[in-house]
């Protein structure tokens, strides 16, 4: 999801995901490393994307950080991050 782009400056993003309720957090060293690991795994079935997704840095920080992950996007974090707890909308 892009959310930024909608918004002029980052204060009015802030306004609506207050850190009360959203953590920032940074990309541990870790969850770097699994997400290239798993966009090697991508580019072998046949992935055309030449750079890791978002997605896989987004999957493998929730991994790593050991939490739950809000997505639409079911098949692509189950098959690169099987352990990931999901949440979705057939939950």
């Amino acid at each position: 999801m892009r959310i930024s782009i909608g918004f002029q400056k980052i204060e009015e993003l802030e306004a609506i995901l207050p850190l009360n309720f959203f953590h920032r957090l940074d990309l541990p060293w870790e969850a770097a490393f699994l997400a290239g690991k798993c966009f090697v795994q991508y580019r072998q079935k046949g992935g055309t994307q030449r750079s890791p997704l978002p997605g896989f840095y987004i999957g493998a920080h929730a991994a790593i950080a050991d939490m739950m992950l809000l997505t639409r996007d079911v098949n692509h974090y189950r098959i690169y991050f099987p352990t990931l707890e999901l949440i979705t909308p057939e939950s």
